[in-house]
């Protein structure tokens, strides 16, 4: 049955760090298609208000396991959706413990509390970066899992735990790794308002409208096109759209697990993607050319196939100007909406 009722009406499923970026685009595209939600957020980075209202809301931590398994028995959770954890590569190497114990310990409560409460569904927020340096691209699920930061390596573990939790137990599951996330809601409901923020079109973005003087340019002689790096940017909306659909296939057959790629499978530099946002916004971005740093790949592009296969996935936002437009208008308002809420939202 998993995560619907014998009555065959929808069980509630459980949001990890719903409050945050993805997670909170994850809770919209899931209560558009009518699916019941419970969010468990402990604030440290998400925000209370992007939570949307149809949603029930617990303040606390994923790695409490009592807590999390008290919560999946008392509101009947058929699904989990796990978002919550730290997601800065530069960060992991400087405080790897963080990123072992936030991910890689917290999701071990988690898929422990999982267990104990049988429940049967478990979709997982990795990453590109559990490939580490690509032999070929596009890069497919089948290519080597070498990652090079503590912040790979503590999702690769979290990934590794999941497949072994669900070769034990009745449950199946779908890892979804993302690439480049960027953009907003469409409608404006919610987008990214993550404080010091270092994803690309999310800073270019805030230069635009005049909350950063520069955006720094890492590296101008990589093999790419026109020597900046160049990434698969994946817009938020439709990477919310795959974790539904991601749902609907593990309930639909429920032998089966998937992991899955998230991405356009094509590639936009570091200077078209400024470009972008200097034609989206109209004013020009002052490009300050820094030497490369230590870590960055020259390209990573998915090789999506599968989940467009598997979940009959397809983009409906891919191009990069929407996009970025999306993400604009959202940073527009930003700053009018923390204010009313308070000292940064929370």
């Amino acid at each position: 049955m998993g995560a619907v009722s014998r009555e065959g009406g929808k069980l509630p499923v459980l949001v990890t760090g719903g409050a945050g970026y993805v997670g909170s685009h994850a809770c919209l595209a899931l209560i558009d298609a009518g699916w019941p939600v419970v969010v468990l957020d402990n604030l440290t980075t998400g925000f209370r208000w992007a939570v949307p209202q149809e949603a029930a809301f617990i303040e606390g931590d994923v790695g409490d396991g009592v807590v999390v398994e008290r919560l999946l028995r008392d509101h009947g959770i058929g699904a989990i959706m796990h978002f919550a954890g730290s997601v800065i590569v530069p960060e992991s190497m400087a405080d790897p413990l963080k990123y072992y114990r936030n991910n890689t310990a917290s999701s071990l409560a988690l898929l422990d509390a999982a267990v104990a409460a049988r429940v049967p569904h478990f979709i997982f927020s990795s990453t590109a970066a559990i490939y580490g340096i690509p032999e070929r691209m596009p890069v497919d699920e089948t290519a080597p899992t070498r990652p090079i930061s503590p912040y790979g390596r503590s999702k690769l573990m979290i990934e590794q735990m999941i497949a072994d939790v669900a070769a034990a137990h009745p449950i199946n599951y779908c890892v979804l790794r993302y690439f480049n996330v960027a953009g907003a809601d469409p409608a404006g409901r919610i987008g990214q308002s993550t404080l010091g923020a270092t994803h690309l079109i999310k800073v270019a973005v805030e230069a635009a409208v005049g909350k950063r003087s520069h955006v720094a340019v890492f590296g101008t002689d990589y093999p790419t096109p026109d020597g900046t790096g160049l990434r698969d940017f994946i817009h938020v909306s439709d990477l919310a759209d795959a974790h539904v659909r991601a749902l609907e296939a593990l309930i639909a057959e429920p032998e089966r697990s998937h992991v899955l790629n998230c991405g356009y499978g094509r590639g936009f530099t570091v200077f078209e993607v400024l470009d972008s946002v200097e034609r989206v916004a109209g004013v020009r971005i002052e490009r300050r050319l820094e030497p490369r740093r230590t870590g960055d790949l020259a390209a990573m592009v998915a090789d999506n196939a599968a989940i467009v296969a598997r979940l009959g996935w397809h983009p409906r936002h891919a191009e990069l100007d929407a996009m970025v437009a999306h993400a604009i208008k959202w940073e527009r308002g930003l700053d009018d909406l923390l204010a009313r809420h308070g000292t940064a939202g929370r």
